[in-house]
């Protein structure tokens, strides 16, 4: 039978799914107001992927919840399975994410728009990169002391946020500076790397 997982790894599986969720949470609150005030595309994809975020750290809490569990007479070995399912969920979210971001940049590129309002965008993903950066970090120490392959997915997932902020902003500086067409084009990088 699968040894019981004790009790302080436990606790931080636990924190650390939830410090996820509500990262995704608040960025997405963040990314959709900025994404209405501007509408640049590149801060939209930023978007797609944090709501894909949220959709895999909820996959993530409720699989580590379940792992956690006990073995039992259906599951002898316990249910520590559900992390590995986790990881393969988080997967097929990302590939989603990128196609529709895909289909999205090249309907931009036909028929652009003018960005409103870049300073408030640039500020919002300014925000997004130090609360991805203090996630990770919590993420990072629970990782080092219970080798959760979910939470490892999870910190994957979001150190990819990191380049994807970072081309974000890259994308609405130069559209503020008279090249709009790197908004979409930033949108397709991003997609481009989710994928």
């Amino acid at each position: 039978m699968r040894a019981e997982i004790p009790a302080e790894s436990a606790r931080l599986l636990r924190l650390a799914t939830y410090a996820s969720t509500a990262t995704a949470v608040v960025l997405i609150g963040v990314k959709g107001a900025a994404v209405f005030m501007t509408g640049s595309l590149s801060l939209m994809a930023s978007l797609v992927d944090s709501l894909m975020d949220a959709a895999a750290s909820l996959v993530n809490l409720l699989a580590v919840r379940y792992s956690l569990k006990s073995a039992d007479e259906d599951h002898q070995f316990g249910h520590g399975k559900a992390e590995s399912l986790a990881g393969l969920g988080q997967a097929c979210f990302i590939a989603g994410s990128a196609i529709f971001l895909l289909m999205q940049a090249a309907e931009r590129l036909n028929h652009p728009q003018p960005l409103q309002q870049i300073s408030i965008g640039l500020w919002g993903m300014v925000f997004a990169m130090a609360a991805t950066l203090s996630l990770l970090a919590f993420q990072g120490l629970v990782i080092k002391k219970t080798s959760s392959s979910a939470i490892r997915a999870d910190s994957l997932h979001y150190k990819s946020d990191l380049l994807t902020n970072a081309a974000t902003i890259t994308a609405l500086y130069f559209a503020a500076s008279g090249w709009p067409l790197l908004d979409p084009l930033g949108a397709l990088a991003i997609a481009g790397y989710i994928l």
